[in-house]
């Protein structure tokens, strides 16, 4: 990346959400075009006095992916590399870690002290091995969402908040997720870890429950594909059920989001397996574990049309 370039993207391209590229840009320049993971979580934290783990996690999910995908940086393990760097000259250096200060007055100028709310809201030392423990027994996924921390930073958040007088300890503890964490704010103390059994719970007699798994490899972690049992349905009538044992109208919105994921797929799966196959009819159901509670069912089947011609010229005769 050439100087201008770079100029050009601090001062007419970057988009700011918050104060992260900047800072992560200037600590670049600075270190002659070279940083640690760590040492640019560093920088972040001069701007924000909060958990160097967390800013580790800022930099290698966020920003540095951010920036990586815009050709600014090159990522080297735990190391982050200024494109172009070593063709600055120290004029240029200079006027880019300009641009960089003068790009986070202004933001802070607009934003002022709310840009770190979302951090004062569980301020507090939070022992290691007490953390662990509370993502170890949420399986290390957000007990809000179901997403893993493989995918989003998780972090304990205070069931009872702090400023209502939440003890810091186990049973006032729970795993989520950044974001899902930024949503509940301080102001709530709905406990989430109820969520957390019943993904791990199986309904008695519910053969959903008991599969669990896609015979035809589609899948994800809240959702698989399963084929009909039934003699009398459709050809390649296929089953998107949630790994949890609830009805349609119980699903959570990133159990939505994985079953209409899956719905994609096996209409991609059937397309290829099944000619002639353009349309696909869907609908929802439940089924009964003796008689308790339902487990959701999305159904996709598939509708042969005749080449030339579309379901809607049969609805119309």
């Amino acid at each position: 990346m050439e100087f201008h370039e770079l100029l050009g993207f601090l001062e007419n391209e970057m988009r700011m959400s918050h104060v992260y590229q900047p800072v992560m840009i200037r600590r670049l320049l600075e270190d002659q075009g070279r940083a640690s993971v760590e040492d640019i979580a560093r920088s972040l934290l001069n701007e924000d006095r909060s958990q160097i783990e967390y800013y580790s996690e800022i930099t290698k999910t966020m920003v540095g992916r951010v920036l990586v995908n815009r050709g600014v940086v090159r990522r080297h393990g735990r190391t982050y590399e200024l494109v172009g760097f070593e063709g600055f000259s120290e004029d240029q250096v200079r006027s880019l870690l300009n641009v960089c200060d003068r790009q986070l007055s202004s933001y802070i100028n607009r934003r002022g002290n709310a840009i770190w709310d979302h951090r004062r809201r569980s301020h507090g030392y939070i022992p290691g091995s007490l953390k662990y423990a509370v993502l170890k027994a949420a399986k290390f996924r957000c007990e809000l969402c179901g997403i893993s921390a493989d995918e989003r930073a998780l972090e304990p958040d205070h069931i009872q908040p702090r400023n209502k007088g939440g003890p810091n300890d186990f049973n006032n503890l729970q795993a989520l997720c950044y974001r899902c964490n930024s949503m509940k704010r301080d102001r709530d103390n709905t406990d989430f870890r109820a969520v957390r059994a019943s993904h791990a719970y199986e309904e008695p007699g519910c053969a959903l429950c008991v599969a669990s798994r896609s015979d035809m490899k589609l899948e994800n972690t809240l959702a698989y594909v399963a084929r009909d049992t039934d003699q009398l349905s459709a050809e390649m009538h296929l089953l998107i059920v949630p790994r949890r044992h609830v009805d349609y109208f119980e699903l959570g919105t990133a159990e939505f989001r994985a079953c209409h994921q899956l719905l994609i797929d096996a209409s991609m799966y059937v397309k290829e397996k099944l000619a002639g196959v353009s349309e696909f009819k869907v609908t929802v159901s439940s089924r009964h574990g003796d008689g308790k509670a339902s487990h959701c069912q999305i159904h996709l089947i598939p509708i042969r049309v005749p080449e030339g011609l579309t379901s809607s010229t049969f609805a119309n005769d």
